[in-house]
């Protein structure tokens, strides 16, 4: 059993469900409106047990999730939700042991998730182009543990990037398209491409720099997660739910010049031609029947 040690995270959660999640240091106390607690309470003992405050108010102590910690990271920036960075994370097939590099650190959030996904023997890449973000992002991933397994860049990815033959590469920036071509030169073959974008036009603009290039295998996502009130005597859902939060857009390096850049877009044009005749064929035998 691994047990707290001064410097570690703990998740303390009240009867309201409300969280805190508080590092531990030797003498300090945590307090709150329902009483203290003892540092000393916590450091090497057993987690998953209720501890109470100077006033009797009990808690529950647990070892935080990588969304609780997600949560409270600091940020000078909208971080990604956690229900994106999951997907994202699968869609980038991630692993311990892969490469990946990621454009628009902000405040680390999506860093520590893929960092946490290919660690111990994989690395992160990460580009952030201001100075006040890339100093967030490194002092959360220092106070993570995390520094070892992430190179950070203050750096603008407009002149590319310094890796090459990774395995995925995630966009998070205003404009995705406008990176490509320096995309398509850091992956390996067949590597993961994955964006994310906050509107229907960034969608469609990033949609077309794909087509244009040896991307394949596109598809465009939206992950929306409604949580439930776990009373069993009335389940219901949440009166407030997580919904859209942006639009993930997912595509593969494709050899340059390869056959099927050529043949799968022209089966979608005849599939969506032939669907567009139907529904005229449909339309006008609904015109003659109703046509006195």
């Amino acid at each position: 059993m691994t047990l707290p040690r001064a410097g570690d995270l703990v998740l303390l959660v009240g009867a309201d469900r409300k969280r805190y999640l508080i590092r531990l240091q030797p003498g300090a106390q945590w307090f709150s409106h329902r009483g203290s607690i003892a540092h000393d309470e916590l450091i090497g003992r057993p987690l998953g047990r209720t501890v109470y405050t100077h006033q009797g108010a009990a808690f529950l102590a647990l070892e935080p999730s990588t969304n609780d910690l997600i949560q409270e990271l600091p940020r000078s920036t909208q971080i990604i939700y956690g229900k994106d960075a999951a997907q994202i994370v699968l869609r980038l097939s991630l692993y311990p042991g892969r490469t990946v590099v990621e454009a628009g650190t902000g405040s680390g959030g999506l860093t520590f998730i893929l960092a946490r996904a290919v660690m111990p023997t994989g690395h992160v890449y990460s580009y952030e182009t201001r100075p006040d973000s890339f100093e967030t992002a490194q002092q959360n991933l220092a106070d993570l543990g995390l520094s070892a397994y992430v190179t950070l860049y203050n750096e603008d990815i407009a002149a590319g990037f310094h890796e090459r033959d990774v395995d995925a590469l995630f966009l998070d920036v205003r404009e995705p398209w406008l990176f490509l071509d320096h995309t398509w030169e850091t992956l390996k073959g067949s590597g993961f491409f994955g964006a994310l974008a906050p509107t229907v036009n960034q969608v469609s603009a990033l949609l077309e720099a794909l087509e244009r290039r040896p991307f394949g295998d596109l598809s465009v996502e939206e992950v929306l997660v409604r949580p439930y009130k776990p009373v069993p005597a009335r389940l219901r859902p949440e009166d407030r739910m997580v919904a859209h939060s942006a639009f993930l857009v997912f595509a593969r390096k494709i050899a340059a010049g390869d056959e099927s850049l050529g043949w799968m877009p022209e089966k979608k044009r005849r599939a969506y031609l032939g669907k567009l005749a139907m529904a005229q064929r449909e339309a006008a035998q609904t015109a003659a029947e109703t046509t006195p």
